[in-house]
């Protein structure tokens, strides 16, 4: 390994660039070959070397301008030609960012390999809306899951959303008709409160809010787009009750 270069896993955090970690921003600084995905922010980017040779490995749904095979061994050969290179994710390259993937494909080629944590999508997305995935009064579990995922209707989500609990969907926007069903099928009530996160944590964020029964409505009325999150629980709720009680205490 001492004539190869080093992996960087670096997570870009939900968009904004205040939001990267002191440790990401300055490997940005020095890096001479990023390899990022589509999603990452274009002001992250700017924050890269002038002389950085920046190559996209862009992914949408069912179509990718490279297969995540290729990407390992993109990676591998750069890194074997005794470069380093920045691996370049949005949120954190462990939630849901292949980045396992590719750090198994640098071990598996003896390829030093390093893991820079990002803020997750979820966190970001849900502490710019003022969301709290946890709360004494109404969520003590959160569940992370991938809404476009192959076999979504025959995958086993009992349990993970109801009283008590917060689920978080990633990657679920093209999928909330199916989702919205399968939760309710697996009993959970229609008027369960739901928010739809849309570029979660960066200027033109929206959150939109509404019960389970009425998601895919809500998603097609609204033309939401990817980057989103759909958030479900009671925790959704929480902020909208908050500002009732303020008018109410207000108005007297």
């Amino acid at each position: 390994m001492a004539n190869t270069g080093t992996i960087y896993l670096v997570g870009a955090g939900p968009g904004d660039p205040d939001l990267l970690t002191l440790r990401a921003a300055r490997l940005l600084d020095r890096a001479r070959i990023i390899v990022h995905d589509g999603l990452v922010d274009p002001a992250i980017l700017a924050l890269a070397h002038p002389e950085a040779e920046l190559i996209s490995v862009a992914k949408q749904r069912s179509k990718h301008t490279m297969a995540q095979e290729d990407i390992c061994d993109l990676l591998v050969r750069i890194a074997r030609s005794g470069e380093d290179v920045v691996r370049l994710k949005g949120g954190d390259p462990f939630i849901f960012g292949r980045g396992g993937e590719e750090a198994e494909a640098a071990r598996a080629a003896n390829v030093s390999v390093e893991v820079v944590p990002g803020i997750s999508a979820a966190n970001g997305a849900a502490a710019a809306s003022q969301i709290a995935l946890t709360h004494r009064d109404a969520s003590s579990i959160v569940s992370f899951v991938a809404g476009q995922c192959k076999g979504l209707k025959d995958q086993d989500w009992a349990g993970l959303a109801g009283k008590g609990r917060t689920l978080v969907i990633y990657m679920g926007v093209k999928t909330a008709p199916q989702i919205a069903e399968k939760l309710m099928e697996d009993g959970l009530a229609p008027d369960m409160p739901v928010a739809v996160i849309e570029n979660g944590a960066r200027p033109e964020m929206r959150v939109l809010r509404g019960p389970l029964a009425a998601l895919p409505d809500l998603v097609e009325a609204e033309q939401v787009v990817s980057p989103a999150l759909i958030v479900i629980g009671e925790v959704t709720a929480r902020d909208n009750l908050s500002l009732a009680a303020l008018a109410q205490e207000a108005a007297r």
